[in-house]
């Protein structure tokens, strides 16, 4: 354990930091996979839709890095356009 107070504080803020990004990330994941199992319904646009809104969300808040999104994104729109 840290002797310094600002390390202190520093390890508390990272711990807090640590568990909204997992959260998101978790939420990413669970948003990508409900949009690639929704192709072909009638509810296929609006999970896309979610799906591509919270890519842009982590990476705006920097929890993942833009390049990241917008690959994620891509490889997205490519597995449901082959799909449908």
């Amino acid at each position: 354990m840290a002797n310094i107070k600002s390390q202190k504080k520093r390890i508390l803020t990272n711990a807090k930091r640590a568990e909204r990004n997992k959260a998101v990330k978790s939420e990413l994941k669970t948003r990508v996979k409900n949009a690639v199992k929704a192709t072909g319904s009638e509810e296929n646009e609006e999970s896309l839709r979610l799906a591509v809104k919270r890519l842009d969300m982590a990476a705006a808040k920097g929890v993942i890095h833009k390049n990241q999104a917008a690959r994620r994104k891509s490889r997205l729109m490519k597995k449901i356009n082959a799909a449908g």
